[in-house]
């Protein structure tokens, strides 16, 4: 009796109701619901600059960042390619159920194959190009660092994404599939982070 009594005062301490789990359902079936573009598109751009600061972290830990901080504007760049990212899967994803809907495996396997094809090149575009124009070097800039780096990127993607997008595909609702993608993409951000900035902290270093 004595642990209810202490859990009951507990709860009334912490003013919680049964509306407030009402009220959290609502707040997430809009989530996920009316409102998927926007969660999609702000935990994506959350999440990337996210990764971008964990990356920055390493680079001070490992001696290679210039000013020994964090680059905020670095990671505000990232955040806002991030953005771009949610929204382009957000439609990508819902043109994939689309054009193969169902969960049966010869319609995951060709999801994942267009999505190798399609969206992983077209995400690297985004990215590139996006933070080329962010940094203000310009078009071609960023063009010329994708042609630099796409290989490497690309190959590590197809041993990444695959298995994860088969479980993504297979097992994940597809209202969830973006949000599944973004969360596992906050580890790869501090991979693209990584391809991003190597060569630049290198030459800033060696200035």
């Amino acid at each position: 009796m004595r642990v209810i009594t202490v859990l009951r005062d507990k709860i009334r301490q912490c003013n919680l109701d049964p509306s407030y789990f009402t009220k959290r359902g609502q707040l997430m079936r809009k989530a996920f619901g009316k409102h998927l573009l926007v969660t999609n598109t702000l935990s994506s751009g959350f999440l990337m600059g996210l990764g971008d600061f964990c990356q920055q972290r390493i680079e001070i830990f490992q001696g290679k960042s210039p000013n020994n901080s964090v680059d905020k504007i670095r990671t505000l760049n990232m955040s806002t390619v991030g953005l771009a990212h949610g929204v382009y899967h957000h439609f990508f994803y819902g043109w994939l159920d689309k054009i193969l809907p169902g969960r049966a495996v010869r319609s995951v396997m060709f999801k994942i194959l267009l999505d190798q094809l399609i969206a992983s090149p077209a995400c690297m575009y985004i990215f590139f190009i996006g933070m080329g124009l962010l940094e203000r070097r310009g078009y071609e800039s960023g063009w010329q660092e994708m042609k630099k780096k796409f290989v490497f990127c690309y190959t590590v993607d197809w041993i990444v994404w695959p298995p994860n997008q088969f479980i993504n595909f297979y097992y994940v609702p597809a209202k969830y599939r973006v949000i599944y993608i973004n969360s596992l993409t906050m580890l790869y951000d501090v991979f693209l982070s990584y391809v991003k900035f190597y060569d630049h902290l290198d030459d800033e270093k060696s200035a």
